[in-house]
């Protein structure tokens, strides 16, 4: 296979940012008067877009979602994360090495996520990394986020690459269908909190334990 994009998911792809995400969701549920949800139901979230873990949350509790509440959540989680979720952010270990050496084997790279850019672009300035990637999408640079193929496409048409040269790198089913939708191969990790089974329902390459997996594929 000849790929010449690596484009990665970030939370549990390349990178944990568990405990900021915790803070985030309960700081905005107990803004809304709603009860602060379980870590494990948070981390099942994870990688999905805000206005949808609200909506599962605030089910969850068995209570009804109020029109126009999304957008609130969304806001109020952003309004902590800007305080917290960098600081509570780490790359998985080697992650940046293995990204490094890809970099200088002349792969493009880049992110495709529900975080916000500038976010991963702060993430990636504490690590002194911001040189690795060509492209980041974030939440905010898309009109559909995930598993819609926006960000897929857009890198595609950055780079002047078609889609059968990239590989989109991801650890969920979000992760999954956004690659099926755009026609992009999909390699799964298991470093979140699906399964490689459940992975493996989907079109794919390789389901491998991390991100040094993608190695047996390039």
């Amino acid at each position: 296979m000849q790929y010449k994009g690596l484009v990665f998911d970030f939370d549990y792809t390349l990178g944990d940012s568990t405990n900021g995400i915790v803070l985030c969701v309960n700081y905005a549920l107990n803004k809304l008067g709603y009860a602060a949800a379980g870590r494990e139901e948070i981390c099942r979230t994870i990688g999905l877009h805000l206005e949808e873990i609200y909506s599962i949350l605030v089910r969850q509790q068995g209570k009804v979602e109020m029109p126009g509440e999304e957008k609130e959540f969304s806001r109020l989680f952003i309004e902590k994360a800007d305080q917290v979720m960098t600081e509570n952010t780490s790359f998985y270990p080697g992650a940046l090495e293995l990204l490094k050496e890809w970099k200088g084997q002349g792969y493009k790279l880049g992110i495709v996520t529900t975080k916000y850019r500038y976010r991963i672009e702060e993430i990636l300035q504490k690590y002194q990394s911001s040189s690795l990637m060509d492209t980041i999408i974030g939440a905010d640079n898309v009109t559909h986020p995930k598993p819609d193929p926006q960000g897929l496409l857009r890198i595609s048409e950055l780079w002047k690459l078609p889609q059968e040269q990239l590989l989109y790198i991801g650890d969920s089913l979000v992760d999954a269908k956004t690659a099926q939708a755009a026609g992009v191969d999909f390699a799964g990790v298991s470093t979140g909190t699906t399964t490689k089974e459940e992975l493996r329902e989907y079109p794919h390459v390789g389901v491998f334990a991390g991100v040094e997996g993608i190695k047996e594929l390039l």
